[in-house]
């Protein structure tokens, strides 16, 4: 039996054993990602700059409606996706061009809401939509509504939810199992489980080295009378091919040449899917294009590789930024910076940036007593940052920087001079090393030495990082491993030492949905080689703040002097446990712990654990979550504060 589509109601009619081209399954669901632009910005329900109109946009002749979607039954689930496919549902404030665009973008929606039925399995399910009363398929194309606003229906009947039936790959992917790719009779008959399964598949061929791998023949058979679907796959791998030459496109003040350099592909090397992968997120991670496309040719070159075409878009040379941070026990920070993305015209970037922080904070360090202002104790920062890439490889970075830092926490007064240059090296996409050399003047004063004490300290940090997150900025899975050491002489002193540190952070989502995420964080280091005394104070462990023990000052868990203000250690450890609650879309609660402690002593011994407790709001932005938290300290000492509130950029940890 021939399969035909009634266009009036979107159903797709069949009987037993008739075929639908997959063609039409899965180009509809390309429709799914359909989502509506946004001008305005909003931030905690305030906006900022923007409107929610359109501006700039002209419509010819605006004609608004109104827009009612019916699901039958009771799948709220189905009814939000359905929702969330409609472009005339999510577009219901935006006006349409006229009589003639509203019966546009009705066709237009029939369709997408079609393809998001084939994605949840749904393949006789009825899509009815009316405007003013009329279906859109006994509409005359001079239809004309009035003025508007104009009613518009739109009626599903989803049908019922089929599986896989019968499932066959062929070609040169019959050794391979479709099971491997979650093709399971009884399974997912979705349009986005097949098109992921046939990716998997292409990608398992391609990763032997067949860059032409591709699906070459599909037959879907859906049967109606059993709600099952028949898949057939033909595949074809092609032959295993080395990388032919890399063309760059699209460059404008980033030489071509070395765009190509670091993508890392040699001529010659055979292919691999992942190596392709990793070519653009070396050329994204150089901050310098807004976007990468690194693709195989269509056809193999007369030497029998495959050439590899890659298209940049440039983002803007010259940025600028300011920035703010808040805590009710150490104040109000703000910073600003600016920057060029491609200096010489290969990746060099130079970034200048200062900040001045303890605004506001009227417990900072009672060194210098000297100035009655306040204006003194507050905390300045200054850096000039270089960076050039691609200097022993394509994962290679080389940096340097020149920063002068005058502040006053609780435990010092410090005046500092640092240049230090270094190169960092990207093993894999999880793994990064760096080691620097860096010379630092510094002038502290501080308990053990109140009238001040010089330095001039040169040491050499390394440092390695293994960081599997899905997500940097708010992970829901993986972990993140730090280990640090830094050997390091004090050529006015005399004083010889090595820093050690170390911390782990882990990641899991509880819930399908991973609404739910259950984060812990552990750090832990030591300093060997000298006294307490003899270690300038900057560079001794701390513990308390935002960053480390809510509920606490700012380096306020610890040894104290007689005054109550902290003295620093030679070890310390951190352990943090948090909740990620996702509530809505935008909202979320994290309740969390955190313990920490410092001693005086190499290795912490019998040293007091110090607790805080408290509660967090997240608003989830495309750039990371605002994040606000207020604490208690469980166990406070004399002089712990009764309670801290902190807010910044990004989660805790």
């Amino acid at each position: 039996m021939a399969v035909k589509r009634a266009e009036s109601t979107g159903r797709l009619i069949a009987g037993r054993g008739a075929r639908l081209l997959l063609c039409a399954l899965l180009s509809g669901a390309a429709a799914l990602t359909h989502a509506p632009a946004a001008n305005a910005f909003e931030l905690f329900g305030f906006k900022l700059f923007g409107s929610d109109d359109e501006e700039g946009e002209d419509i010819v002749d605006p004609l608004n409606y109104t827009v009612t979607l019916t699901v039958e039954g009771d799948d709220e689930k189905l009814k939000e996706a359905l929702d969330k496919a409609s472009s005339l549902v999510q577009d219901v404030k935006r006006p349409v061009s006229g009589s003639l665009g509203l019966m546009a973008k009705a066709r237009a929606d029939r369709e997408q809401l079609v393809a998001a039925l084939y994605s949840g399995s749904r393949y006789d399910g009825v899509v009815t939509i009316a405007i003013d009363g009329r279906s859109i398929d006994d509409l005359p194309p001079d239809a004309d509504f009035g003025a508007g606003p104009v009613p518009v229906t739109i009626t599903i009947d989803p049908g019922a939810v089929f599986t896989l039936g019968e499932i066959a790959l062929g070609g040169d992917a019959a050794d391979l199992a479709p099971a491997e790719f979650g093709l399971i009779p009884g399974g997912d008959a979705g349009s986005r489980a097949i098109l992921k399964a046939e990716a998997e598949i292409v990608r398992r061929l391609k990763e032997d080295g067949r860059p032409l791998a591709a699906i070459t023949g599909r037959d879907i058979v859906a049967d109606h009378d059993t709600a099952t679907l028949d898949v057939t796959l033909a595949v074809e791998a092609g032959p295993v091919a080395g990388y032919g030459p890399t063309v760059v496109s699209g460059t404008e003040t980033m030489d071509p040449d070395f765009t190509a350099y670091v993508t890392g592909l040699k001529e010659g090397k055979q292919y691999s899917p992942k190596e392709m992968e990793e070519a653009r997120d070396r050329l994204l991670a150089l901050g310098v294009f807004s976007s990468v496309t690194v693709r195989e040719a269509e056809t193999l070159d007369a030497s029998g590789q495959i050439p590899i075409e890659v298209e940049v878009s440039e983002r803007k040379l010259r940025y600028y930024g300011v920035g703010a941070t808040f805590s009710s026990t150490d104040g109000l920070g703000v910073e600003g910076y600016w920057g060029h993305r491609n200096l010489f015209g290969r990746g060099e970037t130079l970034r200048i940036e200062g900040s001045i922080s303890g605004i506001g904070d009227q417990d900072t360090s009672d060194f210098d007593s000297n100035d009655t202002s306040g204006l003194g104790e507050l905390n300045y920062s200054a850096a000039i940052l270089f960076e050039k890439p691609g200097v022993i490889g394509p994962d290679s970075k080389f940096f340097s920087r020149f920063r002068t830092v005058y502040e006053h926490p609780d435990a010092y007064d410090r005046f500092s001079t640092e240049i230090a240059a270094g190169v960092s090296y990207q093993f894999t996409r999880e793994q990064s090393a760096s080691a620097e050399v860096s010379l630092e003047y510094e002038d502290v004063s501080d308990f053990y030495h109140p009238d001040g004490q010089r330095h001039l300290i040169a040491s050499i940090p390394l440092q390695y990082v293994f960081d599997n997150r899905d997500d940097k900025l708010n992970p829901r899975r993986g972990f993140r491993a730090l280990a640090f050491a830094e050997p390091a002489h004090d050529f006015l002193t005399g004083a010889t030492f090595v820093k050690f540190r170390g911390e782990l952070s882990a990641y899991k989502a509880i819930d399908d949905a991973q609404r739910f995420v259950v984060a812990g964080r552990v750090a832990a280091g030591s300093i060997l080689g000298a006294s307490v005394e003899d270690i300038p104070a900057d560079r001794r462990f701390y513990v308390g703040g935002g960053g480390s023990v809510r509920g606490y000052e700012y380096q306020g868990i610890g040894p104290k002097d007689p005054e109550g203000n902290p003295i620093g250690g030679r070890s310390f450890m951190e352990l943090s446990g948090e909740l990620r609650v996702q509530v809505t879309e935008t909202i979320g609660i994290v309740p969390f712990v955190d313990a920490g402690t410092v001693s005086e002593d190499e290795f912490l011994g019998s040293a007091r654990f110090q607790v805080g407790a408290g509660v967090g709001l997240r608003y989830l932005t495309p750039f990371g979550p605002l994040r606000i938290d207020a604490a208690v300290p469980v166990n406070p000492e004399p002089g712990d504060p009764d309670f801290a509130i902190y807010a910044g950029v990004g989660q805790a940890f």
